[in-house]
């Protein structure tokens, strides 16, 4: 079976780990941890970066930063996983979902602004496959309504928006070290600060709420609870095993890069005659090859297409249902205007093989059979 993911391993992470049970420091904001925060921030320029145990709570380090509450509205795309929206749907928001482009399955920018109102908060974009969102006009749009944006940048770390970092250009973007990512730390994210005045907030709800850090740097001679917060540090070991991976990220961005192109080109004659659709990416757009997808005709030919590929030994996914067609979306949240495209573009979409490593005869393999499924069906 060629596996549908598996996690990078680029030689250091046991060395790490190691070193890091030796130092007897294993919970949070250890060596590896600040590490870590110096590669984020020399590496997408950002003034402050903070690593969480996942995205999740990087999105909920978020919301608490921008004291979102009950009643707020926070706008969003359907097509994207829960976290996005619970994140702000746990404190209190009211979700407003927005349709997608068909063409990067992100956000429709051109529909922003018809759904804001004086109850909204706040945008969460959302970079899918690491392709960027329209980030020059949402930004506009935020200025010109007094918004905060967050990037929800869980699939676009190394990924570029007219050569900006993704996670880089909102006023904060989240992160994604999860198992599936292109960098992992098993579980794992990051919260970047991209505007200084709320950097000195988030250290302190990072350690439930405490004065810790200041304490630590003898600020000040007792720590104590000055703010709400929680425990949004990971563990060391963490940060170690990531640390390895970012050592070798323009190693693992080169291989995933190179693995992309080789099923973009190896497709190109099925798109061509117009059995699928390979993706698209925007001319001032560079991304990072988290994933290749293509889209089939509908969610039946779907199904098959899936199961035959399991028969050969190969395993492809679907991915999001989207958020407003679920219970819970729909008790927290509200589509915006038509779903013309997030529920029938969803349901096209397969994602095929992709991880550091995969060797081009595997591609090859795959694509082979790919071709093969649509020769039964001619």
């Amino acid at each position: 079976m060629i596996p549908f993911n598996q996690p990078a391993l680029t030689g250091n992470e046991e060395a790490y780990l190691i070193q890091a049970i030796r130092n007897r420091k294993i919970s949070g904001d250890g060596h590896f941890t600040q590490l870590c925060h110096q590669w984020i921030e020399k590496t997408f320029r950002c003034p402050k970066a903070l690593l969480t145990p996942s995205c999740t709570h990087a999105l909920e380090m978020a919301a608490v930063l921008m004291e979102i509450g009950h009643g707020d509205e926070v706008i969003m795309p359907s097509y994207t996983f829960s976290s996005t929206a619970n994140a702000f749907a746990l404190h209190g928001a009211n979700i407003v979902f927005v349709d997608i482009r068909p063409d990067t399955m992100n956000i429709d920018e051109r529909l922003i602004e018809q759904a804001i109102n004086h109850r909204t908060k706040a945008i969460v974009v959302v970079h899918y496959a690491g392709v960027a969102c329209e980030m020059d006009a949402i930004m506009k749009l935020a200025d010109k309504y007094g918004l905060f944006v967050v990037e929800d940048a869980a699939q676009g770390v190394m990924s570029m928006y007219k050569g900006r970092p993704l996670g880089t250009i909102g006023h904060f973007g989240c992160y994604s070290f999860h198992e599936t990512k292109n960098f992992t730390s098993g579980e794992g994210g990051a919260l970047l600060i991209n505007d200084q005045r709320y950097v000195d907030r988030a250290e302190v709800i990072r350690e439930k709420g405490t004065n810790r850090k200041q304490f630590l740097q003898g600020q000040v001679d007792k720590y104590s609870w000055v703010d709400i917060g929680s425990s949004f540090l990971p563990s060391e070991l963490n940060a170690a095993y990531l640390y390895a991976q970012f050592e070798k990220a323009e190693e693992i961005n080169t291989d995933r890069l190179s693995s992309w192109h080789t099923y973009y080109n190896e497709l190109a004659d099925l798109e061509r005659a117009e059995k699928i659709k390979c993706p698209h990416i925007p001319e001032n757009c560079q991304h990072n090859a988290h994933m290749f997808y293509i889209k089939v005709r509908d969610i039946e030919e779907r199904s098959k297409f899936i199961s035959y590929l399991k028969s050969k030994g190969i395993m492809a996914v679907f991915h999001y249902v989207p958020l407003h067609s679920s219970k819970a979306g729909q008790r927290v949240g509200t589509f915006h205007g038509n779903d013309q495209f997030t529920t029938n573009e969803s349901e096209r979409l397969v994602r095929l093989p992709m991880y550091y490593g995969l060797t081009n005869d595997s591609i090859n393999y795959i694509t082979d059979c790919i071709r093969g499924f649509y020769e039964t069906r001619t």
